[in-house]
C-alpha cells in the first residue's frame, strides 16, 4: 500500500462571504499541496454550497477556474486552469488575501485570508474546519441582495410569501445554525 506524502505546510484560511451581515464565515486548515480545484471543493463543503454553479478564483489580478468553452458563453474569458495550480505556488505567506466567486448569477463573493502557515500535525486529517459562523444561504436565493428578503419572508408569518418561501427552503431554515461535525464528517468521507 503506497504511503501518502505528508504536506510541507498547512494553511489556515478564513473564508468570509461578502455582503452579508452579520458575517458568515468558515475557518479551515488545508494542505499546501492542494490545487485551487481542490480548494474549490473544500469551500463547497465548508460553506454548504451544492457545487451546481460556475466559480472562479481571483488572485493578484489573475482568474483561475475550470477552463470553459463557448458552450457556456464565456469562451472569451481568460481563465487559468485551477487544477494545475498548487496553493503553495500562489500563497506567499500569512495575511495574503484572494477571492472566490461562486454562482456567476447570484454572485456569492468569498474573501479568503491566509491567517496562519502551520507545520502539519501528524495526527490530523486534512482538510478540517475548525470554526464556523452562521448557516450558508440557500442556493439560488438571489445572492447577497436576495438573501435578506428570503430571511424576512420565512421569519414573518404574516409575510405574503411566508408559506411559499418556507416550502422552498424545505420547511425550515435557521440562519444561525452551522454544524461543524457534519462538515468535518463530509471531509472525512471524501469531498469529491
Amino acid at each position: 500500500m503506497p504511503t501518502r506524502k505528508k504536506p510541507q505546510s498547512i494553511y489556515q484560511l478564513k473564508i468570509t462571504l461578502s455582503g452579508i451581515r452579520p458575517p458568515i464565515w468558515r475557518r479551515v486548515q488545508v494542505s499546501s499541496d492542494y490545487t485551487l480545484g481542490t480548494l474549490h471543493q473544500v469551500i463547497q463543503v465548508a460553506m454548504g454550497w451544492c457545487d451546481g454553479h460556475l466559480h472562479s478564483f481571483t488572485i493578484d489580478g489573475e482568474d483561475y477556474g475550470m477552463p470553459m468553452d463557448d458552450d457556456f458563453g464565456f469562451g472569451g474569458m481568460e481563465i487559468n486552469d485551477e487544477t494545475r495550480v498548487k496553493l503553495s505556488k500562489i500563497i506567499p505567506g500569512e495575511k495574503f488575501k484572494f477571492s472566490y466567486l461562486y454562482d456567476f448569477g447570484d454572485s456569492w463573493d468569498h474573501q479568503i485570508l491566509v491567517e496562519k502557515v502551520l507545520p502539519p500535525d501528524p495526527d490530523a486529517t486534512y482538510p478540517v474546519c475548525i470554526k464556523a459562523k452562521r448557516a450558508c444561504p440557500p442556493e439560488d436565493c438571489g445572492g447577497p441582495w436576495g438573501y435578506p428578503d428570503l430571511l424576512e419572508a420565512i421569519q414573518d408569518k404574516n409575510h405574503p410569501d411566508h408559506e411559499e418561501m418556507l416550502d422552498w427552503v424545505g420547511g425550515s431554515f435557521d440562519p444561525e445554525e452551522v454544524n461543524l461535525e457534519q462538515i468535518n464528517a463530509q471531509f472525512k468521507r471524501g469531498f469529491k
